[in-house]
């Protein structure tokens, strides 16, 4: 492994080497790696250049992987280049996962303003990889001016994502049915925008229904913070029909929310909650790998897969001991 500095001026040239071994160290659970990851996202602090970053997410199936070749192919033909955060879903029995998104995205894989990084998603909730705000601030300094996250989209906490995101896009299809369940309530209220995918061919008509009924549909929602109403539109990924007018809308409201420093003010929001998420991982991580509490953490396991104890009181005194030996 490269030393700190060589992989930070690696990032600083845009490397795409370089910044592949960064993330690894920073989503190693080694401390010493940690160390050194932590060393490198400071010094990238100073160097990022503010990116726009697009969370997209969407059921299995909707075209995810497909839909971000084709708008990043576009991206990059228009300027831009383009980093793409894809997290697969780690199996809770075998822990793997099979981090196929280079595979789904053929011709974008090859593009050298392009850099896609397959990343598990471990055992956080909602499919976002641990340490996804450090690999942005890293893909920034490497001078990628768009980021796009690709969520595993399993719709139980697109939050996640929600809170590293300045425009979050959900995908949907036609006939799913979600038109009459009030379209998933929850990461609609989140979403910016809503695009149906696959309006192609024979389905096209479908589509375009579809549509209309989560435009029906969003008048039922609180409007939101900033006054924005997400808006629904169409596409194909396929052959690459309505990516531009999507573009425009995100382009339009990246401009008027920096207009009137919603923009501005919800990036704070965001590294302060990244602040508190950073202490509890912290402190959570402390707690596991603390070497006097592991025979005690065991100690009481059993006793509360025994009923003799119930697991909040066990909980309590558990952390009670942690703080006395700290």
């Amino acid at each position: 492994m490269p030393s700190t500095e060589e992989l930070l001026n690696g990032i600083i040239k845009g490397d795409a080497s370089a910044l592949g071994r960064a993330i690894t160290l920073i989503e190693s659970h080694r401390k010493d790696h940690l160390v050194k990851a932590n060393a490198i996202v400071q010094q990238c602090l100073s160097q990022k250049r503010d990116a726009i970053r697009i969370g997209i997410t969407g059921v299995p199936g909707v075209g995810k992987s497909t839909f971000i070749e084709t708008l990043g192919a576009q991206l990059i033909t228009d300027g831009n280049r383009v980093a793409v955060l894809a997290v697969d879903p780690t199996s809770t029995q075998s822990k793997g996962s099979i981090l196929g998104d280079k595979t789904r995205m053929e011709e974008l894989v090859k593009n050298p303003h392009a850099f896609i990084r397959p990343s598990p998603s471990g055992e956080t909730l909602g499919g976002v990889a641990r340490k996804t705000r450090e690999t942005i601030i890293l893909c920034e300094a490497a001078g990628y001016n768009i980021v796009l996250i690709e969520t595993v989209g399993v719709g139980q906490s697109e939050t996640a994502v929600h809170g590293m995101v300045d425009f979050f896009l959900l995908l949907k299809l036609s006939g799913a049915g979600d038109e009459l369940q009030g379209i998933k309530r929850g990461i609609v209220e989140m979403a910016d925008a809503l695009v149906v995918n696959k309006a192609d061919g024979d389905n096209t008509k479908q589509a375009e229904a579809a549509a209309r009924e989560f435009r029906r549909a969003l008048h039922l929602y609180p409007p939101k913070e900033n006054g924005w109403i997400p808006k629904v539109l169409t596409c194909s990924a396929t052959e690459n029909t309505g990516i531009d007018a999507i573009w425009d809308l995100i382009l339009d409201y990246i401009e008027k929310n920096k207009i009137s420093s919603d923009f501005l003010e919800k990036r704070k929001r965001q590294n302060k909650n990244w602040l508190y998420e950073s202490i509890e991982q912290g402190l959570k991580s402390d707690f596991f790998q603390d070497d006097r509490m592991i025979p005690e953490i065991e100690k009481f396991a059993e006793k509360v897969m025994a009923d003799t104890i119930s697991p909040f009181h066990a909980a309590e005194q558990l952390i009670g001991m942690f703080k006395n030996k700290s």
